[in-house]
């Protein structure tokens, strides 16, 4: 933090609140895979989860850089955003190309927290990040649609109350480009529950609270369409670039966790007489690590300038999170290594820290899909998929 920085007065906030929140209370949900309600109903109740709607909507209107600083300094103080961070961007959707109606419906309730949209339903079994060869099917009938299939990894979806659907309207076989034919629906979760709709949980390495939901002639009405049927692809598409800057400034700030870590430590811990921390075989990671972070930084906070300025920074905000995402692995990789044995024990909450953020190389994109934008997109070379 500098004095430079325009969001020094939020992040201390933010800090102050996750200060309610210390590693005890994420090791205790970690032991029982619970939600953490108490810490999402918090930020819902500070306004940081409705950052991003505007004011004439219940929100607070804040830019996405602001945004950006709330999720950073979150993981920074050793908390956890997943649970809730999908919030934020999945909304934009709504705000871009939902009707009047339905932004007037739902996004001052999504603000004050009385309807939760957190669930973003485009993953599938056999598509993965092929997101066009997506199977699951909403058939028009009369003033409904009739949807069936399946999506997995579908983070939150038992603690949310929408979700934002993706699925196909048109057979893939039946249009000229395979980015058409695909449709967006606002789902209401409560009303088809048990009605159309299954969930069940995933246990994974992290207490990430990630589902597989399965649709059997879910009814959806006809008004939660959003935009033009058929258009859904792009709707989705507009909204990657600010979920991969946020999700980007989240592993900035699970690196700076790790390093100040993993700094404190090696300068305490006394071994042969010395501070481990004056080994360079310590020390020499940890400051590496930390220059990764800052480049990253660097290029996340020019993606989130352009952003800003109504650009599209699809180079910097893939490359962001790619860099981003390989600074928290090595910082972590550094903390732990500092540590020790007790780099694996709980109390220090390294591990789980270690555990969340490996995530970020894997979801919600892979380093390998982004190297390929920026091989063709980018660079100019034939396309490679």
């Amino acid at each position: 933090m500098t004095e430079s920085d325009p969001h020094a007065d939020l992040r201390e906030e933010v800090a102050k609140l996750c200060a309610r929140f210390p590693g005890e209370y994420w090791r205790k949900l970690d032991e029982v895979r619970g939600y953490p309600t108490e810490f999402v109903q918090a930020l819902t109740e500070a306004g940081y989860l409705g950052a991003l709607i505007p004011e004439e909507y219940g929100g607070a209107g804040l830019g996405l850089s602001a945004a950006a600083a709330i999720l950073e300094e979150v993981q920074r103080q050793g908390c956890n955003g997943a649970a809730c961070h999908a919030q934020m961007y999945i909304m934009g959707t709504i705000l871009r190309h939902g009707s009047a109606a339905q932004k007037q419906e739902y996004l001052p309730k999504i603000a004050s927290g009385e309807l939760r949209l957190q669930a973003f339903g485009v993953t599938e079994p056999t598509s993965g990040t092929d997101t066009t060869a997506l199977r699951t099917f909403a058939r028009r009938e009369g003033d409904k649609y009739i949807v069936n299939g399946q999506k997995i990894w579908t983070s939150r979806a038992e603690h949310s109350d929408l979700m934002l659907l993706l699925a196909r309207t048109t057979p893939r076989d039946q249009v000229a480009k395979k980015t058409e034919g695909l449709s967006t629906f606002i789902v209401d979760m409560r009303k088809v529950l048990g009605k159309g709709l299954t969930i069940r949980p995933i246990r994974t390495m992290m207490n990430h609270n990630s589902c597989e939901v399965f649709f059997d002639n879910m009814e959806v009405p006809a008004e939660n369409l959003v935009g033009e049927e058929g258009k859904g692809f792009r709707y989705i598409l507009d909204g990657m670039n600010a979920e991969r800057l946020l999700i980007a400034s989240e592993c900035i700030g699970d690196a700076k966790w790790f390093i100040e870590k993993a700094v404190n430590y090696a300068k305490e811990r006394v071994l042969f007489g010395r501070p481990i921390g004056q080994n360079q075989g310590v020390q020499f990671p940890i400051a590496r690590a930390y220059a990764q972070m800052r480049a990253a930084e660097a290029i996340v906070q020019k993606g989130l300038e352009k952003f800003e300025r109504g650009e599209r920074p699809g180079e910097e905000a893939n490359m962001g999170k790619m860099l981003a995402a390989e600074a928290s692995w090595a910082a972590g990789e550094a903390c732990v290594q500092t540590h020790g044995g007790f780099g694996f024990a709980e109390e220090y909450d390294v591990e789980r820290k270690f555990r969340e953020t490996r995530l970020y190389q894997v979801a919600p994109i892979s380093t390998n899909l982004i190297l390929s934008y920026l091989g063709e997109h980018v660079l100019g070379m034939p396309r490679s998929y």
